[in-house]
């Protein structure tokens, strides 16, 4: 994969300051309008959008333990073998035995270590040898719930240990009935959650585990009255998991309501992956979309991210890169459920290769091989951004992410 800087005498605008051909008939004021909302954010200088990625020199982390040293059921054990996995990350291999012990955690992780395992694997193990026992997962975002949920039925595959999503923007009535079954795990985000228990479809009161999922972001979200409503009506006594990439003074005081003498682990190497390459791509005059064109032609680019503030810049843009000969798929808060998992398996697949994404595709979701990520719009924060960003760089791949300026 090739390296670039901003200096790079690139063709046809890649990344040099040089003028451009305009081949788009997408005009200027369209391109300043897709994509972009009237609200810039906080202001983020750009020298934090460049950050050469580096090869890792640092020693691997090496467990202490492998999956088959963990005292958990052996249908457990068979599934994370079929998964291929053989040692555990190290959010894993540090949670897995404090949660097995009962005891609460707080656990503060980079994206893409691998957390969703390290609350799924000892929490299916304690539902297993105890039947009566209620696990509810809370999550921001229906993609994050989804991709849980999916992962948590690998885990348990063959057990028949009932789990449930509920997410807005699908249909509330399947949710209803699922509910009905009694499962075990129950995942979803604070305002379906509270809606079901408001429909009475759902009673926490056998609920005795809760994991509180990317709290940071629930948090950012406004959801903070919505999750103390719903946690009031479980037991006090309970067994409570909470997990976030940042510790902020405002998270510090959230888990201090929920959360009772945990243990605390933190695995957490810093605030972007040092294996992405970071670069700003300078507008300068010329025409926006037509320089997204350009970059998106290039071979390099073979599965990208691409992300916009506005649900409405993010749709005309996915289809005015369509028309123009790249096809793309969007996901955004106006699109039904079904529609977002159609875009994202189309571009996990292949079918198409550009995603075109508000923030709430930058958390929690895992897509395999992304090799670039470009905030078309600027993030309104840098937390955001880090995150953003956290979609490229995965698994021990290189990834770059480009930003654009003006």
């Amino acid at each position: 994969m090739a390296t670039y800087t901003r200096h790079s005498r690139a063709p046809r605008g890649r990344f040099s300051d040089h003028g451009r051909s305009g081949r788009s008939s997408f005009s200027r004021q369209k391109a300043r309008s897709a994509g972009r909302g009237g609200h810039k954010g906080q202001f983020i200088h750009h020298s934090k959008f460049i950050n050469k990625g580096v090869d890792e020199v640092v020693k691997p982390y090496e467990p202490t333990h492998s999956f088959a040293d963990f005292a958990i059921d052996h249908r457990i054990k068979a599934n994370i073998a079929k998964k291929g996995y053989v040692k555990p990350s190290a959010i894993q291999d540090q949670a897995i035995p404090v949660v097995l012990q009962g005891k609460d955690v707080v656990g503060i992780a980079n994206t893409g270590t691998g957390k969703t395992g390290a609350f799924l694997i000892p929490l299916l193990d304690k539902v297993i040898n105890a039947r009566h026992e209620r696990v509810l997962i809370m999550v921001p975002t229906r993609e994050l719930a989804q991709q849980i949920e999916e992962e948590y039925k690998g885990f348990s595959h063959g057990s028949g240990f009932a789990s449930v999503s509920l997410v807005g923007g699908a249909n509330i009535n399947p949710q209803i009935r699922a509910l009905r079954h009694d499962p075990y795990f129950v995942i979803g985000t604070p305002g379906r959650i509270k809606d079901l228990i408001q429909q009475r479809a759902l009673n926490l009161s056998k609920f005795h585990t809760v994991v509180l999922d990317e709290a940071d972001r629930m948090l950012d979200m406004g959801f903070v009255q919505d999750m103390r409503s719903i946690i009031s009506l479980m037991p006090k006594k309970r067994h409570t998991l909470f997990f976030s990439a940042t510790l902020s003074p405002e998270v510090e005081r959230l888990l201090k309501e929920f959360v009772a003498d945990p243990v605390r682990i933190s695995v957490k190497t810093g605030d972007t992956s040092k294996s992405v390459d970071q670069d700003i791509v300078r507008i300068e005059g010329r025409e926006k979309f037509g320089l997204l064109q350009d970059l998106l032609s290039l071979p390099e680019f073979e599965k990208v991210l691409v992300f916009g503030r506005t649900k409405h810049g993010v749709e005309r843009l996915a289809k005015e890169l369509t028309r123009h000969g790249i096809p793309s798929a969007s996901i955004h808060g106006n699109k039904s459920q079904k529609q977002r998992e159609r875009a994202l398996g189309e571009f996990k697949q292949h079918k198409v290769r550009v995603l075109i994404a508000t923030d709430v595709a930058a958390r929690g979701l895992d897509i395999p091989n992304v090799s670039h990520v470009i905030n078309y719009d600027q993030p309104n924060t840098y937390e955001d951004y880090v995150h953003r960003i956290g979609r490229t760089g995965r698994a021990g791949k290189r990834g770059i992410a480009l930003t654009f300026v003006e």
